[in-house]
């Protein structure tokens, strides 16, 4: 049977419910604010209402395999049980791991995330292209083939990532080329040649990262992909920010709060609102 691309889906998502994803980050300060303990069972509690909250009320959600991998086994069986949530559901899940590997090793993340059946793989994982873009081989075949997204790496908001993605290629003359964020963008596009309404490898942009893109000569519109852009509210982006960061390409965009609605917590009804707060306001600031 055929199965629907990650695209497709999520563009349906966005249209129901927003041009928004919740992150779930549950920083021990986030546990401690929300009155629970930092352990497993903490987080489970946090996870598990913040899901409550806004499961089937938002496009994605985005839990950060970190802060449950810090707990061990039994933090990693709460990511596993937000991915059933969300399955349950019908809420869109894209798994923050930023996994990067090449060979053998990039196929077992590949497995371990995007494989039916894996309790790990929900409907997309963000990737690291910087060992080549040809090193996501294996999850961009995993992904495509099994009806899942790739958010890939390009223009990160933190402070030393100018270092690798704005920095220039050679051409075979020896002469300087693209930036790496533009190749990277650019293998994206080829992949999502011709899909409609647009195609599942996508690329992580933040929202706070200014002209970056047309400093670098990344052209995000050509993507025909979804764009994941961190730091939207609580960071500080904005309407004006998007508009500078995004361009045409704001109707790609999937804006990702974390913070902006999790300290609403943990009663279920202001997470709630917070998230349809939050929703409304990046479709105005991508309209």
């Amino acid at each position: 049977m055929a199965v629907t691309p990650f695209g497709t889906r999520l563009a349906t998502a966005m249209a129901a419910h927003g041009p928004l994803c919740v992150g779930i980050d549950p920083h021990a300060s986030l546990l401690d604010a929300w009155g629970l303990s930092d352990d497993a069972e903490g987080l489970r509690r946090f996870s598990l209402t913040v899901m409550e909250a806004v499961a089937g009320r938002v496009a994605a959600v985005k839990p950060q395999a970190a802060f449950f991998e810090r707990h061990g086994s039994r933090g990693v069986a709460v990511l596993e049980e937000i991915v059933a949530a969300g399955r349950e559901t019908g809420t869109l899940v894209i798994v923050d791991a930023k996994r990067g590997d090449i060979g053998s090793t990039m196929g077992a993340y590949a497995e371990a995330f995007l494989r039916d059946g894996s309790s790990l793989a929900g409907d997309a994982l963000t990737v690291s292209p910087y060992l080549g873009f040809g090193s996501l081989t294996p999850a961009v075949d995993l992904a495509l083939s099994s009806g899942r997204g790739l958010f890939v790496l390009c223009l990160t908001s933190n402070t030393e990532g100018h270092e690798v993605q704005h920095a220039r290629t050679t051409r075979g003359d020896g002469g300087t080329g693209a930036s790496v964020a533009a190749v990277m963008a650019a293998h994206a596009a080829a992949l999502n040649a011709d899909a409609t309404p647009m195609g599942s490898i996508g690329l992580v942009v933040g929202a706070t990262v200014g002209d970056a893109a047309g400093r670098t000569g990344t052209d995000l519109t050509a993507v025909n992909g979804p764009l994941l852009a961190p730091g939207v509210g609580a960071q500080g982006a904005g309407a004006d920010e998007l508009r500078e960061v995004f361009g045409a390409a704001r109707g790609q965009v999937l804006a990702s709060s974390s913070r902006g609605v999790l300290r609403a917590g943990p009663d279920v009804a202001a997470l709630r609102a917070a998230a349809g707060a939050a929703a409304h306001e990046a479709a105005a600031a991508l309209s």
